[in-house]
């Protein structure tokens, strides 16, 4: 399987830092390390064509993907985007159920089933975003919000559906923080995930972290054996720094 690495860049970089950022991506192309990974970007959605079409540009093999979207294929909806919108623009992915989402959004568990049920029927790549509070953590709640996230997202999506999601992992105490879950924390957090699926679905899905991840941290995260990849936030907005979290096996 190879490794993932995904960056939400949500409400950051205006056309100027798109340039800056994909000029310096072509210009040291033969720098990056491709090999047994993959680079999934969502940039803000109003900027995916401009973002898209550089990077066809410059044949870049970047996938390029939306950071959220509604359930609905149209209606009166004001500002959202529709998975059928998704679809149409070709988008390679769409985040759901991101903790910002959840939390600032009040976006709950059914509301978050409707859109993963949406895409999946449509043959859209999805991250699923689960996680807990810190509060929950130290209740020792972990495990059961998982699961109850998990088990809620899911519901009533046919398991041949559910081979095109990806479930990235976030701790929401560790989200922009700088607080970052511990080796230990992540790899028994993610063997639960695995196993979760393995016994209920039958599936091995690809299990990403997000949750400060930095060029300081990639390498202890990425080699974690149930670490599939990453969703990145603030260290992928910089080239330089995204660049080291790419080529974690670097020195």
């Amino acid at each position: 399987m190879n490794k993932i690495i995904a960056a939400n860049w949500k409400m950051n970089n205006l056309k100027r830092d798109i340039d800056d950022f994909l000029d310096k991506f072509n210009k040291n192309r033969e720098s990056i390390n491709y090999k047994n990974r993959e680079i999934l970007i969502a940039p803000v959605s109003i900027y995916f064509d401009y973002f898209k079409n550089k990077v066809e540009k410059y044949k870049l093999n970047i996938q390029v993907g939306l950071q959220n979207c509604h359930y609905e294929d149209k209606g009166a909806f004001t500002g959202e985007i529709s998975p059928l919108m998704v679809a149409d623009i070709n988008a390679d992915f769409v985040i759901i159920g991101h903790s910002e989402r959840r939390n600032l959004f009040k976006e709950d568990d059914e509301f978050i089933n409707k859109k993963l049920i949406a895409t999946l029927q449509k043959n859209i790549k999805t991250i699923f975003c689960i996680g807990e509070k810190l509060e929950q953590r130290e209740n020792n709640e972990t495990f059961d919000i998982l699961k109850s996230q998990i088990e809620n997202g899911l519901k009533n999506i046919p398991n041949a559906l559910i081979s095109n999601l990806i479930v990235a992992y976030e701790p929401v105490w560790a989200i922009g923080t700088g607080k970052t879950a511990t080796v230990n924390q992540i790899e028994e957090v993610h063997d639960f995930i695995k196993d979760f699926f393995k016994k209920n679905i039958a599936i091995n899905l690809p299990i990403l972290y997000g949750g400060s991840v930095k060029p300081s941290n990639i390498k202890d995260i990425i080699n974690v054996n149930s670490v599939d990849g990453v969703l990145v936030g603030g260290a992928s907005l910089k080239f330089e720094d995204f660049q080291k979290i790419i080529n974690f096996d670097k020195e």
